[in-house]
C-alpha cells in the first residue's frame, strides 16, 4: 500500500490540523487559575476528553459550540470552582482562537496538489469557518457533527461522509482516512474498511490528551508524526 494509491485524504481537523489541546488549555485558564490546586496539562484534557465525550452522547444533535459550555461548567463543578454563564458561552466561542499546527498549512498546500482533500470534523460548521480561515486552504467538502447530527466515533458521521462523496466519485477504495484521534477516527475507519493514516501528534506525550482511550488498538496503515512527515513520504513515493 502507497499514499499514492488513493485519491482522496478525509481529515479530522482538530487534534490533527489545529492544535485543539493548547486552544482548550488556553479557553479554560481562567477556570483552571482558580483551582485551589495545581493541575497537570494533561489532568485538564482527560477530564475535558471525559465530560466532552459523555456530553456528545447525551446531545448528540447539539452544536459544538453550545456543548463546550456544558463541559466548562462540568469541569467547574469537578474542580470545586465557581463560574459564570458568561464564562461558559465564551468557552464555547473560544474554538474560533485554536491555532493551526505550525506545519498545518504549507502540509494541505502540497497535498491539494494531489488528494481531493476532505474534512470530517466534530465542530459545527460557523466554528469551523474560523479554523478553515486559519488553515488556508479550500476544501473539497466538509462534514461537520452539525450536517451529521452525531458526533464521532458514531458511524452515522462515516455513513453520511460516505454517502456524500459518491457524488464526487470518491468510493471507500479512494480514501485515506487520516487523523490523530484513535478513538474519534481510526476506530471507526476499522469498521468501515477505511485505510487510515495516523499523524501521532502526541507521539513525544503519554496517554491520550483530549481524546478518550480507543479501548483495543485499533489498525492503521500509515502513521506519522505531523503532517510535515506525511508530506515527505509522499514527496519520496513519487520520486521513488
Amino acid at each position: 500500500m502507497k499514499l499514492t494509491d488513493f485519491k482522496a485524504l478525509t481529515f479530522d481537523c482538530y487534534g490533527t490540523l489545529i492544535d485543539w489541546e493548547s486552544g482548550m488549555v488556553e479557553g479554560l485558564r481562567t477556570l483552571t487559575s482558580r483551582v485551589d490546586r495545581s493541575l497537570t496539562r494533561d489532568e485538564i484534557l482527560q477530564a475535558h476528553a471525559r465530560h466532552e465525550s459523555s456530553q456528545q452522547t447525551w446531545t448528540p444533535a447539539k452544536r459544538y459550540q453550545d456543548l463546550l459550555p456544558i463541559v466548562y461548567k462540568r469541569l467547574a463543578e469537578e474542580w470545586g470552582v465557581s463560574f459564570t454563564s458568561e464564562e461558559c458561552s465564551d468557552y464555547g466561542r473560544s474554538i474560533k482562537n485554536w491555532p493551526a499546527f505550525p506545519d498545518s498549512v504549507d502540509a494541505l498546500r502540497y497535498l491539494k496538489e494531489h488528494f481531493k482533500l476532505v474534512i470530517l470534523s466534530n465542530v459545527d460548521n460557523d466554528s469551523f469557518k474560523s479554523s478553515n480561515d486559519r488553515l488556508q486552504v479550500e476544501f473539497d467538502a466538509i462534514y461537520t457533527a452539525e450536517d451529521a447530527g452525531s458526533y464521532k466515533p458514531s458511524d452515522r458521521n462515516f455513513n453520511y461522509m460516505l454517502e456524500k462523496l459518491k457524488p464526487l466519485g470518491i468510493g471507500k477504495a479512494d480514501i485515506l482516512h487520516t487523523a490523530e484521534s484513535l478513538f474519534h477516527d481510526h476506530g471507526p475507519a476499522n469498521r468501515f474498511g477505511l485505510a487510515s493514516c495516523w499523524i501521532y501528534r502526541r507521539h513525544d506525550k503519554k496517554g491520550f490528551g483530549a481524546t478518550m482511550k480507543p479501548g483495543d488498538m485499533p489498525k492503521v496503515d500509515f502513521t506519522f508524526n505531523s503532517m510535515a512527515d506525511l508530506v515527505t513520504a509522499h514527496r519520496q513515493e513519487l520520486n521513488g
